[in-house]
């Protein structure tokens, strides 16, 4: 136990720091999207545009092609040796270059077909035309995330953690810096906007290849000893795809319900219900939801992609070895510091979420009501954040055991069952009802998942979950009164200062008074997270204690 709690607590803040970086920078560029272009249609289109390439990014590249092949990289490790590993990792290469070339080129013709043979709103041309644009940024994307999943099996997680660095540092530049210099227009500025994205998407991954060449992974293509890895992937990807994809899956139906049942300049009402008012649901209200899901997904990337990453090499390993004990152990961990972890980070969300809202994105062309509307989706996303990280680890836990059926079928009915509360609680909630149902729908289908992995693997330590659980809630009952009572005192104000200060004030306080309540309490995972350095003495006495 105590070699993966120092395993995990190296790596998490390794690949937890990175993400940080990655996520300030992120946080930047979407505060200049919105002050350049505000929350209306340009927008609007261009985050619909966006969602498409970037969800085959997290499904394909992060996600489904990163859990089908890093255990064939592990496995080929551990039994033949690097020079073996590189083979395969070159053939599935290759292999994965054409596929993808191809998917994207029927796509491309497809929507060209589509722009050209029917009349479309001067927005939904836009859309496609903005989608054509950035489709081949999967190409690039995927193969990159190929590469840094061979470099997380060999132990190296700095790399591939600051990929996402080099997109939001090019796309930035070039807000700042060559959009505004060149053009006025904003038609052509999300244009050129476009344009960056797909060149960042290059330079992401030349980033990564010096890297894995120095780790002695140069070009070497053996198709024939390569085939059944190559088939292997192949036949695992559309499972786990599946399986992994419906959170982001339901974040997309989100924009699609916000940008479809939001009027549009001279557009019919979409799919209006008879006797109900035609439009659910304001214009904007797509841009509000994107950029809620950033702001959720700041904790999510920080620490429950991060656990995410550290923590599959080690399951997939005690896999291969047959070693259920040490699996079971590790899951255990796992789930304890989701929930010492995403528990406070869903309170803290929802407690600032709209002083987050005003201080990242009121500006410029994206007025008070814009970051209100903003405020909304950040505070019901972020009420699922324990899930979506619980979720990361569970599904995950089951691929390393070879089961990719199971996640994908509870996927299937959690997708199901949004886009019904999707479509219920728009006319009663607005914009606010999509983000709901989401939160609502993960929460759903990590409990289930966590069922149906203990009937798979066996019994995790509940005992010890259990007082993690315990502890945390009464901390985080703490950090609540003590944020709220700061938010009492903060007043709007249209100065940067002041602004910072409605933040910063009940974030720290809440901070401070969760981490006391933690000590206090003898609640060891956060100090795991912050300053573990690897002995490992205090959180395998408490284990002990706790039944673990």
């Amino acid at each position: 136990m105590n070699d993966s709690i120092r395993h995990v607590s190296r790596n998490l803040r390794v690949v937890g720091l990175c993400t940080i970086i990655s996520r300030v920078f992120g946080l930047l560029r979407d505060q200049t999207m919105g002050a350049l272009f505000g929350a209306g249609p340009i927008m609007d289109s261009f985050t619909v545009a966006f969602r498409l390439p970037n969800l085959a990014r997290v499904l394909l590249g992060e996600g489904a092609l990163t859990t089908a092949f890093l255990p064939i990289v592990v496995e080929e490790l551990n039994h033949r040796g690097r020079d073996s590993a590189a083979r395969v990792t070159w053939a599935i290469f290759v292999a994965l270059t054409i596929t993808l070339c191809s998917l994207v080129l029927v796509a491309e013709v497809a929507l060209a077909l589509l722009t050209t043979l029917v009349d479309l709103s001067a927005q939904t041309q836009l859309l496609c035309h903005l989608t054509m644009l950035l489709l081949p940024y999967v190409i690039l994307i995927c193969l990159a995330a190929q590469l840094g999943a061979v470099l997380n099996a060999l132990g190296h997680f700095v790399w591939p953690a600051l990929v996402p660095v080099v997109l939001n540092v090019v796309w930035l530049g070039a807000l700042w810096w060559v959009i505004p210099a060149w053009w006025d227009d904003p038609v052509n500025q999300i244009w050129a906007t476009s344009i960056c994205v797909l060149m960042a998407g290059g330079l992401q991954l030349a980033f990564l290849l010096p890297v894995i060449w120095k780790c002695g992974f140069g070009y070497r293509a053996d198709w024939r000893t390569a085939a059944d890895s190559i088939k292997r992937v192949a036949r695992e990807m559309l499972p786990v795809v599946i399986g992994l994809s419906i959170t982001q899956l339901n974040t997309v139906l989100d924009s699609f319900v916000a940008w479809g049942f939001a009027p549009t300049e001279g557009a019919a009402p979409f799919m209006a219900l008879p006797g109900s008012p035609p439009f659910p649901l304001h214009s904007g209200t797509a841009t509000a939801l994107y950029l809620g899901q950033r702001l959720y997904q700041f904790p999510l990337g920080v620490f429950g992609v991060a656990l995410g990453t550290v923590l599959f090499p080690l399951f997939a390993r005690h896999a291969q070895r047959g070693e259920s004990d040490r699996l079971r152990e590790d899951l255990s961990l796992g789930i304890r510091l989701v929930v010492a972890i995403g528990l406070p980070a869903s309170a803290g969300l929802m407690l600032i979420a709209h002083p987050l809202a005003t201080l990242f994105f009121q500006y410029g062309k994206f007025d008070a009501a814009a970051a209100r509307m903003t405020g909304d989706m950040i505070l019901c996303y972020g009420s699922g954040v324990w899930a979506y990280c619980g979720l990361l680890i569970l599904q995950r836990a089951f691929y390393a055991v070879g089961d990719r059926l199971t996640p994908m079928s509870i996927g299937l009915w959690a997708m199901l069952l949004n886009i019904i509360l999707n479509l219920t609680l728009i006319w009663p909630m607005g914009g606010r009802g999509l983000a709901l149902s989401t939160s609502l729908v993960a929460a759903i289908q990590c409990l289930i998942t966590c069922v149906l992995l203990q009937r798979r693997i066996g019994r995790l330590e509940w005992r010890g979950i259990a007082t993690t659980a315990a502890k945390t809630v009464i901390a985080v009952a703490v950090m609540s009164g003590v944020c709220q009572s700061c938010l009492a005192w903060t007043e709007p104000s249209e100065r940067l200062l002041v602004r910072g200060l409605n933040l910063v004030v009940p974030l720290a306080g809440g901070a401070v008074a969760y981490l006391a309540s933690a000590w206090l309490l003898g609640l060891r995972e956060p100090w795991l997270v912050l300053f573990h350095r690897g002995t490992g003495a205090d959180v395998s006495a408490d284990d002990q204690q706790a039944g673990t």
